[in-house]
C-alpha cells in the first residue's frame, strides 16, 4: 500500500487484466480507444472509463452533441465495470428500507426506488437500441432466506416495498422455489423483485464503448490521470504521455477511485473488496440434484451475503464480500473463504472444479447512499460514485443524468435537477479518521460474521 491507495499496489495494476471468466469470454469487439499521445482539448473531460464514464460520454454525445473525452487508466473493462456479477437489479444502498425512510421521508424514498427502476430499463434499452450482445438472461432476482425466520422477515419487508414503494415484490415459499428455481442446504422460500436481469458485464461495457466511439466521442485506454490542476482557463489533466484540457470535469471512478487528485474527494468512499469465483460447466445431472431451473440471478439473505447465477453454458458464478488487504496473496485466503461456503451451501458438489478467480472492488459512503452531484465550490466538475455493489444500473442511470444535467445548465448554475433523488444529491460526509478505513471493515465483516452465526 502507498499514499496515493487504501489497498495494496497489487489492486491497482492497470497494466494486469484480473484473470475473470469476463475476460476469458468477452468475444471480439474492436475499439478505436488508443492512449492519449498528445497534448489536447475537449469540452468535457471524463475519468474513469467504466459505466459511469461510458454513460456520460455517450449520452453527451448522442444526445447533445457535446465533445466529451474518457480517460481510463487500465483497458476498457479494467476495473469494477468488467469484473462484477453481473446483476442489473434494483438496490444501491445498504441502508434498508425503514432506515431510509426515517432519514429522507417516504416520497424521497419512493423517488429513489423509482429511479433504480428506471434505471434497470435504461440498460436493457440501451442493449437493445445498440444490438449489444450482453447475454441477458432472468427476470427478477431472488433474495433466499436462510432460515424460517429469514424467509419472515423477507415477506414483511417484501410486503413493505409492494405496499410503501411501490415496487414489484412478491415472495415464494420453499416448496415451490424448490420446483420453480433451485434447492440449497439454506433454501426456505425467497423474496422476488422485478426487473432485474443478468447480463455479462465485459460484453455489455465493450459494447457500450464501442457505441460512445460510433456517436463521436473518443476514448483514451491506458491513460491513468496522474496529475489535475485548475487553471484561469479550464481543467489540465495531465496523464504519463500528455495533458488534456477542458471545460468541465466528470470523476466517474467510484471504488478505484483516485482520491489524491482532488482534495473534494478525499476520504469521501470506502472501496470493499468483492470476489467471485466460477465453476466448470454444470452437467445436466449435476443440475439436477439441485432442481436447478433458472438462471435468475440471486443473493443470500445472510447479513454477508452471497450472491450467484447460473451462466449461459451452466458454469455457476459465486461471489462475495471478503476482507483483505489487496495483495494477491490475501486474495487466495478470499476464494479459499468463498469455495467453502459454495461448497456448504451444494455439498453435493464439493468436488466441482473452480475454473476462475478474481476479484475488485465495490464502493460505499458514509451515507451509504449512492454520491451523484458537481462540487459546490466549483461547478465544472460532476461527480458518480458510491453504487454499493449495484453499479451495473445505477452507473448508467447516473452517467446519463449527470450528462443531461450538464448539457442543460451553466457554470454558475449548480442546483440540482428535479430528476435526481435527494437521497443520491451532493458528496456523502468524509469518513473519520479516514487511514482506518479498511479497520471500520473488518469491523463490519466480523459483525456480520458474528450476527449471521448467532442467527
Amino acid at each position: 500500500m502507498t499514499a496515493k491507495h487504501l489497498y495494496d499496489d497489487d489492486m491497482y495494476r492497470f497494466d494486469h487484466p484480473q484473470p475473470s471468466y469476463w475476460e476469458a469470454s468477452a468475444g471480439q469487439i474492436d475499439l478505436r480507444a488508443a492512449p492519449l499521445a498528445a497534448d489536447d482539448s475537449c469540452e468535457v473531460a471524463i475519468i474513469g472509463g467504466g459505466y459511469t464514464g461510458l454513460s456520460t460520454a455517450y449520452h453527451l454525445a448522442k444526445h447533445h452533441n457535446i465533445e466529451a473525452r474518457v480517460l481510463e487508466a487500465g483497458h476498457i473493462g479494467w476495473g469494477a465495470s468488467g469484473r462484477n456479477g453481473g446483476f442489473c437489479s434494483i438496490g444501491g444502498s445498504s441502508l434498508d428500507t425503514a432506515q431510509q425512510i426515517a432519514r429522507y421521508g417516504e416520497k424521497n424514498v419512493r423517488h429513489y426506488y423509482q429511479s433504480q427502476v428506471d434505471a434497470v430499463e435504461l440498460v436493457r434499452d440501451i442493449i437493445q437500441d445498440e444490438s449489444i450482445d450482453a447475454q441477458m438472461v432472468g427476470d427478477v432476482e431472488l433474495e433466499v432466506a436462510h432460515s424460517k425466520k429469514a424467509f419472515s422477515e423477507l415477506k414483511q419487508h417484501a410486503e413493505m416495498q409492494f405496499r410503501v414503494l411501490g415496487l414489484d415484490a412478491d415472495v415464494i415459499a420453499a416448496e415451490a422455489f424448490r420446483r420453480d428455481y433451485f434447492d440449497s442446504t439454506e433454501q426456505f422460500g425467497a423474496s422476488r423483485i422485478r426487473p432485474t436481469f443478468g447480463l455479462h458485464p465485459m460484453r455489455y461495457i465493450l459494447g457500450l464503448a464501442s457505441a460512445t466511439e460510433n456517436h463521436g466521442a473518443k476514448l483514451h485506454r491506458d491513460s491513468e490521470v496522474v496529475a489535475w490542476e485548475k487553471t484561469a482557463n479550464g481543467h489540465l489533466l495531465r496523464t504519463r504521455n500528455a495533458t488534456l484540457k477542458s471545460k468541465y470535469v466528470v470523476m466517474a471512478t467510484n471504488g478505484f477511485m483516485p482520491e489524491y487528485l482532488n482534495s473534494k474527494f478525499h476520504a469521501r468512499s470506502l472501496p470493499m473488496i468483492s470476489a467471485i469465483v466460477v465453476t466448470r460447466p454444470l452437467t445436466d445431472s449435476e443440475l439436477a440434484t439441485y432442481h436447478w431451473s433458472t438462471t435468475t440471478p440471486a443473493i443470500t439473505s445472510r447479513k454477508l451475503m452471497n450472491y450467484f447465477r447460473l451462466l449461459p453454458d451452466n458454469r455457476l458464478m459465486f461471489g462475495g464480500r471478503g476482507s483483505s488487504s489487496g495483495q494477491d496473496a490475501a486474495a487466495d485466503r478470499t476464494y479459499d473463504q468463498l469455495v467453502a461456503r459454495f461448497r456448504q451451501l451444494w455439498p453435493a458438489w464439493k468436488d466441482i472444479r473452480i475454473d476462475y478467480k478474481w476479484h475488485g472492488l465495490i464502493c460505499m459512503t458514509w451515507r451509504q447512499t449512492p454520491s451523484i452531484g458537481r462540487l459546490p465550490d466549483d461547478p465544472s466538475v460532476f461527480f458518480g460514485f458510491g453504487y454499493h455493489g449495484n453499479g451495473v444500473n445505477t452507473s448508467t442511470w447516473t452517467g446519463k443524468q449527470i450528462a443531461d444535467w450538464l448539457a442543460n445548465s451553466t457554470l454558475e448554475a449548480v442546483s440540482a435537477p428535479d430528476s435526481l433523488p435527494l437521497m443520491v444529491r451532493e458528496l456523502s460526509g468524509r469518513f473519520p479518521l479516514p487511514a482506518l478505513r479498511r479497520h471500520y471493515l473488518q469491523a463490519r465483516i466480523a459483525l456480520f460474521r458474528l450476527t449471521d452465526w448467532l442467527n
